[in-house]
């Protein structure tokens, strides 16, 4: 048995609900860029281990709710790893 939140985790943007605030990238710079219009971009593949606390943080931080944590062992519909309400937890 896997302990708490061990496993593989992706952080997916929702296109249509990004306002390109750029909050993201300011809380986790690595992980989260900005396009020319300010957009965010997220790294491909697993956020490392290491790093999961900062993306909690910044999904839990997205005024739009846009950006999720998601399970990536579970694939296309993994569970958003947080709150009930779909907000990441920090």
């Amino acid at each position: 048995m896997r302990p708490a939140g061990s496993g593989r985790y992706r952080l997916e943007v929702d296109p249509i609900g990004c306002d390109g605030h750029g909050l993201c990238a300011e809380v986790a710079p690595g992980l989260v860029a900005l396009d020319d219009w300010g957009y965010p971009m997220v790294a491909s593949g697993d956020v490392p281990a290491a790093r999961l606390r900062t993306a909690r943080r910044a999904a839990a931080m997205c005024p739009k709710l846009a950006l999720a944590l998601r399970r990536a062992d579970r694939g296309q519909a993994g569970a958003v790893v947080g709150s009930q309400d779909g907000r990441a937890a920090s």
